[in-house]
This record gives structure tokens, C-alpha cells and sequence, in this order.
């Protein structure tokens, strides 16, 4: 059943009552399922720092699911570009053929921008293959963090129902169960346990993105600087003819 019905319905007057009928009778069927669904132990509040986990790792996913779309929208462009290169840098070498005395610098020309969109094709492909995977890498993983969060949350929740069903027990001093005792043990072996694979995780992050983007920068630099090559070998070319007028 999807609730979505409701806006794919062109409601006339004739119909209305008997419409808003079956959606009572579908919300109710829906809310039962999610009192079903939801049936469970409640968590009365999530520990400071464990709210402040949640709040980094939707934050961090968030970031990076900028960073994400603008260098997808980086490539895209840069993919348009390659196209023009490719096709304007022919044109040059076409023209080279009906120029007898500029032929040596107009077909100096065609092959400079065909090593700058050589180089413009390997910076894109480095984008492609090597920054954008690291990235959803570490969204699917602060995911999967968000789900242990959750799992945390329910022992704690479990335990304090627990340890709330002993103190309404009418006994002076009420002994607290087995079954209490190792649910606490979980959920404090749950908390270390996740505290440690953050500070693993931080570590790892840190030195990952350094190496990341330290590569994004040098392939970048490395892109300039064969363009630049390029050009500059082409000066020659264009001061000979220059001086011989």
C-alpha cells in the first residue's frame, strides 16, 4: 500500500466521503504497523557524546555530499571542454595544409592543444577513478556508523527499561537479575567498543584525506604545468617565422 495514492487521486464531490474513508481505514492500517514496528524499548535520552557523534557523522556526510556533486559538475565541464579541444585543435592542422609559409607554427598549434587535452583527459580520469570513490567511500561508511549509533541506542534503551522494571518491583531491596547485569555489560562493551572505532576511524580519516586532496592538488599542478609546456614550446616556432618576415 503507498501513501503516495492520495496525490495521484483527482478527488470529484460524489466521491469525497467515501475517499476520505478508505484513507482513515489506510491510516489506520499504517499506524498499526508502526505501532508494531516501533513496539519496542524507547530510549529516554542518547549520552552527550554519543549525540555529538550522530550530529558529526550527519554533518560529515552532508559535507561530502557537496564536495561530491560540485566535482561531478567540475568533471562534467571539463568533459565539454575536452570535446572542443578535440575538435579545435584539427582545425589548425586543416589550416596548416592551404598556408604553405605558416604550415611548421599552425601545425605547431594543433599538436599544443592536442597535448593539453591529452592532459586534460588524465586529470579528469584521476577525478573519476581516484578522489570520487574515496569520497562515497567514507559516506557509505559514516552510514554504516549511523546504524551501529542506532543499535547502541537500543540496548541503552533495553537496559534502562530493564533496570526501570526492577525498581517498581515491590521488594526493599530488590535484587538486580542476571539477565539486567548482562545487558549492562553489553551496552558498556558497546559504548567502548564504538569509541574506539571513532578514534580509529578520525585517524584513519585524517591521514586518508590529506593523501587525498595533497593528489587532487598535485594532479591539478601537473595538468597546468603540461599545458604550459606546451604552449611555451611553441614560442620557438612563432619568433622564427617572426624574425624571417
Amino acid at each position: 500500500v503507498h501513501l503516495c495514492s492520495f496525490g495521484e487521486v483527482i478527488i470529484q464531490a460524489r466521491d469525497l466521503n467515501a475517499y476520505k474513508k478508505q484513507g482513515i481505514a489506510l491510516l489506520s492500517r499504517v499506524g498499526e504497523s508502526v505501532k508494531h514496528v516501533t513496539g519496542g524499548y524507547k530510549l529516554r535520552s542518547r549520552p552527550l557524546e554519543f549525540a555529538a557523534i550522530s550530529d558529526y557523522l550527519d554533518t560529515f556526510a552532508l559535507k561530502l555530499g557537496t564536495i561530491d556533486r560540485i566535482a561531478q559538475r567540475i568533471i562534467k565541464e571539463e568533459i565539454e571542454y575536452l570535446v572542443e579541444l578535440r575538435e579545435y585543435g584539427p582545425v589548425y592542422s586543416t589550416w596548416s595544409a592551404l598556408e604553405g609559409e605558416l604550415a611548421e607554427p599552425l601545425e605547431g598549434v594543433s599538436a599544443c592543444i592536442g597535448n593539453c587535452s591529452t592532459a586534460l583527459e588524465e586529470l579528469t580520469d584521476d577525478i573519476t577513478e581516484e578522489f570520487l570513490p574515496v569520497l562515497r567511500e567514507y559516506v557509505l561508511y559514516s552510514d554504516s556508523m549511523k546504524g551501529v549509533l542506532k543499535k547502541r541506542d537500543q540496548v541503552q534503551a533495553e537496559y534502562e527499561a530493564k533496570l526501570e522494571a526492577v525498581a517498581l518491583r515491590k521488594e526493599e531491596r530488590p535484587k538486580v537479575p542476571a539477565d539486567v547485569e548482562k545487558c549492562q555489560d553489553r551496552m558498556e562493551c558497546f559504548n567502548a567498543d564504538l569509541k574506539a572505532d571513532m578514534e580509529r576511524w578520525q585517524s584513519n580519516k585524517r591521514h586518508d584525506f590529506r593523501q587525498l586532496l595533497v593528489g587532487l592538488a598535485d594532479k591539478n599542478i601537473q595538468y597546468y604545468e603540461k599545458c604550459l609546456m606546451a604552449w611555451e614550446s611553441i614560442i620557438p616556432l612563432l619568433q622564427e617565422k617572426q624574425e624571417t618576415k
